[in-house]
């Protein structure tokens, strides 16, 4: 066995992992359309970013979730992508996903109140990041109860 024939192998899998990543985000930009379009993540860039330092500069949060929001920020001052930024509507998907991701898991871990409390934009632009996040549209009617408010 020749050394190069691993590394092929290698390079292989991951090109074969990143073209199913690209086709599976595809498919859910198109299924998704009313999740983000292009204007909208303009408009509410300034803001989340804002959002996004506040949080991180927040120290009643728990250090794992502020190293995420770090580690995220990173990522967006990266010019390195999973999905090239060039590609039309592929090239910003990586990093909405990757932002919705980490926003779910901060909300997941530290409850929705920060993010509402950090958040500096309008209401509208606070409920377009909570969709992004996962949250429900409606406020929740508070712990053991459904979407109607019944126990």
């Amino acid at each position: 066995m020749n050394w190069w024939e691993p590394v092929i192998a290698i390079i292989g899998g991951v090109a074969l992992i990143y073209a199913v990543l690209l086709v599976l985000l595809a498919i859910y930009a198109r299924r998704h359309p009313e999740t983000v379009g292009m204007r909208e993540a303009l408009r509410l860039l300034p803001d989340l970013l804002i959002l996004l330092r506040r949080l991180t500069a927040d120290r009643t949060l728990p250090h794992g979730i502020r190293i995420r929001l770090i580690l995220l920020l990173v990522y967006l001052a990266s010019p390195i992508d999973l999905v090239p930024d060039f590609l039309p509507v592929l090239g910003y998907a990586d990093d909405v996903v990757i932002v919705a991701l980490v926003l779910r898991s901060v909300i997941r871990k530290a409850g929705a109140g920060p993010l509402e409390k950090h958040w500096p934009g309008t209401p509208a632009g606070l409920a377009m990041i909570e969709r992004v996040a996962g949250m429900s549209a409606t406020p929740s009617a508070g712990p053991g109860t459904d979407d109607s408010g019944r126990q």
